[in-house]
């Protein structure tokens, strides 16, 4: 196969997230989606950083500002609080049968997450969080 270019491995939505949020994280501050482009890997397109970074808004993940004609970005979550937004967006989806969807949960955990969990619970409100 002589004169054809391999493509780049195609990425999962939730891997490219990551990424961008990994990125950001680096940076010295608020940062541009050229810069987070550039940080990433040239195969990203500055479109699809555009697109990640703006589904990361709608998830809370990240904040902007408007920089010029731009927006300089910064999170607001880590890969943990990203997590536990699609576990909670999973669990409001479930909303006629919240308790079965908790249980189950509860019930697929081992021995240790139970533990952790059961931990976790136990401490006053806000004092596991940050």
């Amino acid at each position: 196969m002589t004169g054809h270019r391999q493509r780049p491995r195609r990425r999962g939505q939730g891997e490219l997230e990551a990424l961008v949020l990994t990125a950001l994280r680096e940076a010295d501050g608020p940062a541009t989606a050229g810069w987070v482009q550039e940080r990433v890997g040239g195969d990203l397109a500055y479109t699809t950083v555009i697109t990640i970074l703006t589904r990361l808004l709608a998830k809370g993940a990240v904040t902007r500002e408007r920089s010029g004609r731009s927006f300089a970005w910064t999170p607001a979550s880590d890969q943990a609080g990203l997590a536990a937004h699609k576990m909670r967006k999973v669990l409001d989806a479930a909303e006629s049968d919240r308790e079965a969807v908790l249980a189950s949960f509860v019930t697929g955990l081992g021995p240790d997450d139970e533990r952790l969990l059961r931990e976790l619970l136990d401490q006053p409100r806000g004092e596991g969080e940050g």
